[in-house]
């Protein structure tokens, strides 16, 4: 895990790198399609919005938290597009400020969480930095969408080390969430990152292994690419297997990307 402040400290330069995207488009441009079939621009930005208030009450207001938990276990498959639903219907200025207050706020927050200190999630109790990396791999994964809308190619940063260790980490639970038993051994997996050192987790005698671009591997975690579209080598059954379902994210499992030109 990534030291505190600096953690948070990413989390914010990411999330004003999306913002110089977002921050001067027009209506119209708000209401472009973006990958993630239904989805806008607008509705990229109000998910993000929509969950870094999520956070807050979580770090902030446990009970408030659990009430607005109780709505996903109702309706587990709407909840998230409801929640983006309601933002994106708003003008972009309004939405556009509520994302910005809205993570200042958060950020303000886990820096006051004690260290050691975890709190309520959909998915595992969060601690401050758990949970910044998480709000930083969803801004990376939704930017991505942005950025793909627009045309725009982004250039990797070495941020991509905390949705690659998220991605890592979440291995068990891409299991879990579709009822099937993870694998018992741990994985060796090595990322080539983007100004040439290598990133790695897991034993370095792992039977079952991943290699390949930190990119790749980031978009394929965060379901922003299909599998035969990155250049990711699996060595074993069960690393070819995570490949297929692996998700960084808490939630349902997700339905992935089709493959290009398919």
């Amino acid at each position: 895990m990534s030291d505190p402040v600096e953690v948070l400290d990413d989390l914010r330069d990411e999330s004003e790198e999306l913002d110089r995207l977002v921050g001067e488009l027009s209506e119209e441009q708000w209401r472009a399609q973006t990958p993630a079939p239904g989805w806008t621009i607008a509705h990229q930005i109000a998910h993000l919005a929509w969950t870094d208030r999520a956070a807050l009450l979580a770090a902030t207001d446990a009970d408030a938290f659990a009430a607005e938990a109780e709505k996903a276990i109702e309706a587990p498959d709407r909840f998230v597009d409801e929640g983006a639903e309601e933002g994106a219907e708003l003008p972009a200025e309004e939405l556009l400020a509520r994302w910005r207050t809205g993570r200042e706020q958060l950020q303000e927050a886990l820096r006051a969480v004690p260290p050691g200190v975890r709190f309520p999630w959909y998915g595992p109790p969060m601690s401050a930095p758990a949970m910044a990396t998480a709000r930083l791999m969803e801004t990376w994964a939704h930017g991505q969408d942005v950025a793909d809308a627009l045309r725009v190619v982004r250039t990797p940063t070495a941020r991509l080390r905390h949705v690659a260790w998220i991605g890592h980490r979440a291995r068990d639970y891409a299991y879990l969430v579709r009822g099937v038993p993870a694998p018992v051994e741990p994985f060796r997996v090595e990322l080539q990152a983007p100004y040439g050192s290598l990133w790695t987790y897991g034993p370095e005698d792992a039977a079952q292994r991943v290699t390949g671009p930190a990119l790749d591997f980031c978009l394929l975690v965060t379901q922003r690419v299909h599998r035969d579209d990155t250049a990711l080598i699996a060595e074993g059954e069960d690393a070819e297997r995570w490949l297929g379902i692996a998700q960084a994210f808490a939630g349902p499992a997700g339905g992935g990307r089709t493959p290009e030109g398919a």
